[in-house]
C-alpha cells in the first residue's frame, strides 16, 4: 500500500498540491451548477425550456470565458487570470442567488459562466507548466479525483441544504470560490515564461496556428459531441427524475454516486490504462458513456437511475486522464493557454447547446428518444476515435521531438513518456 501511494501521489511539485487543494475546496462547495435546473423549475417556477435557456446562457458565457481566459493565460499570466476569474465568479454567484426576474437570472448566468470558465485554461496550462510529462497522467488523475470527491460531497450536502433555502447554496459556493482565490494569491507563483523561444511570433499568429491544426480541432470536435451527451446529467436528468416522482434530495444522492465511484476508483485508472492505445481507451469510454445514458430511457426508480449513473461514470473515468494527457502532448509549449482554451470551448459550447437541444428533443420527441439518441452519439464518437487516433499520435510524436528537453534528460523522459 505504501508503494502504491508513493507511485500514485509521490514526487509531485508543491505548486501542484496547492492547485489540488484549491480544486478540492472549490468543488466541495459547487452546489449551484448541480441543482440549478431544479432551482429554476421548482423554486422559481420556470418551464423546462426557460431553465434550458438559462443553462444555455451559462454555457455561452463559458464559451467566451474560456476563449478570453486562454488568451490572458498566455499573454497576461496564469496567476492573475486565475485570481480575476475566481473573484469575479464569487461575486456573481452571490448576485445570482438574489436575482428573481428571468432576465436578471439569465444575465447573471451568462456573466457567471464567463468568469467561472475563464479559470479553466489558466489552470490547465499551469498544471502542464509545473508537472513533468512523465507525471502528468497521474497528476491529472489526482486532480480529477479531487474534483469528484468534492462533487460527491457537494451533491449530498446540497440536497439537504435546499431544505434550509436555496440561497444557502449560492452563498457557500461563493465562499469556497473565494477561498480558492486566497490559496492561489498566497501560495501559487506565476509559472508562465512570456519570453520563451518563438513566443512573440507564435502569439501574433496563435489563431492561425490553431485553426490550421486540423488534428487538434478534430479531437476537440469529438469531445464536443461526447460533452453533449455527458452534460445531460445536469440539465435533463434531474427533470426526468422529477417527472418520475423523485425528490431533489434523491437526485442529489443518485448523482453523488458519480463522485463516489470516481473517488473510489479513479486513482487506479492510470495503472489500468498506462501503455494502452489512447484512441482505444477513448473509444471504449464513449461506448460506455452512451450505454449508460441510453439506459436512462428505461429508468423509473431511484435504483435504476443510480445504475445508469454508475455505468456512464466508468466511461467518464476512462475519458478524463486520456483527454488531459493528449491535450498536453498536442499543445505547442508557447500556446498552452490558448490550446487549453479551445478545448475548454468545446465544453462550453456543449454547456450552451446540451440543455437547449435536450429540452427540445425531450419536449418534441419524448424522453426515450433523448436518451437513446445519446447512446447513438456515443457509438459514433467511439468509431471516430478509432479512425482519427493514429493521426493524433503522429502529431504528438512530432511535437515531442520539437519540444524535447536537453540531451542530459531526454533518455529518461522518453523512457517514461505516457503513450
Amino acid at each position: 500500500m505504501r508503494g502504491w501511494l508513493h507511485e500514485t501521489a509521490g514526487g509531485l511539485p508543491h505548486t501542484f498540491w496547492y492547485l489540488w487543494t484549491g480544486t478540492l475546496i472549490n468543488r466541495l462547495g459547487s452546489f449551484v451548477l448541480i441543482f440549478i435546473a431544479i432551482y429554476l423549475t421548482q423554486e422559481r417556477d420556470f418551464s423546462a425550456a426557460q431553465a434550458g435557456l438559462v443553462l444555455g446562457l451559462w454555457g455561452v458565457g463559458g464559451a467566451v470565458g474560456t476563449t478570453v481566459g486562454g488568451m490572458l493565460a498566455d499573454r497576461w499570466g496564469r496567476r492573475p487570470t486565475l485570481l480575476t476569474a475566481h473573484l469575479g465568479a464569487a461575486s456573481l454567484m452571490l448576485a445570482l442567488g438574489f436575482a428573481r426576474d428571468l432576465w436578471l437570472i439569465a444575465l447573471g448566468a451568462l456573466l457567471l459562466g464567463l468568469f467561472a470558465e475563464a479559470a479553466r485554461p489558466a489552470f490547465g496550462a499551469m498544471m502542464i507548466d509545473v508537472v513533468p510529462a512523465k507525471d502528468r497522467l497521474r497528476a491529472f488523475s489526482l486532480n480529477y479525483w479531487a474534483i469528484n470527491l468534492g462533487f460527491a460531497c457537494a451533491a449530498i450536502l446540497a440536497g439537504f441544504a435546499t431544505e434550509a433555502g436555496y440561497l444557502l447554496l449560492f452563498v457557500v459556493n461563493a465562499v469556497t470560490t473565494l477561498i480558492t482565490a486566497l490559496i492561489i494569491f498566497f501560495k501559487v507563483s506565476e509559472t508562465h515564461q512570456p519570453l520563451a523561444a518563438g513566443g512573440p511570433k507564435a502569439q501574433t499568429g496563435a489563431l492561425r496556428v490553431i485553426l490550421s491544426d486540423r488534428v487538434y480541432l478534430g479531437f476537440v470536435a469529438l469531445n464536443l459531441f461526447a460533452a453533449l451527451v455527458f452534460l445531460q446529467h445536469i440539465s435533463m436528468l434531474p427533470i426526468a427524475m422529477g417527472d418520475s416522482g423523485l425528490s431533489p434530495a434523491t437526485y442529489g444522492a443518485v448523482i453523488a454516486l458519480n463522485g463516489v465511484l470516481i473517488v473510489a476508483g479513479q486513482l487506479f485508472v492510470p495503472r489500468l490504462i498506462k501503455g494502452r492505445n489512447r484512441s482505444h481507451v477513448l473509444a471504449l469510454s464513449a461506448v460506455v458513456l452512451g450505454v449508460g445514458f441510453g439506459l436512462t430511457a428505461f429508468a423509473e426508480t431511484a435504483w435504476f437511475y443510480g445504475l445508469t449513473v454508475l455505468i456512464w461514470t466508468v466511461g467518464e473515468m476512462l475519458n478524463s486522464p486520456s483527454n488531459a494527457t493528449l491535450i498536453a502532448e498536442l499543445s505547442p509549449n508557447e500556446l498552452r493557454g490558448r490550446y487549453q482554451g479551445v478545448f475548454s470551448l468545446s465544453w462550453q459550447i456543449a454547456g450552451a447547446a446540451a440543455p437547449v437541444l435536450g429540452g427540445l428533443v425531450r419536449e418534441g420527441s419524448g424522453n426515450a428518444t433523448l436518451w437513446l439518441g445519446c447512446a447513438l452519439i456515443g457509438g459514433l464518437v467511439a468509431a471516430a476515435h478509432l479512425i482519427s487516433g493514429p493521426a493524433r499520435e503522429r502529431r504528438a510524436a512530432a511535437l515531442r521531438a520539437v519540444n524535447q528537453p536537453p540531451p542530459t534528460v531526454v533518455g529518461k523522459q522518453q523512457a517514461t513518456e505516457v503513450g
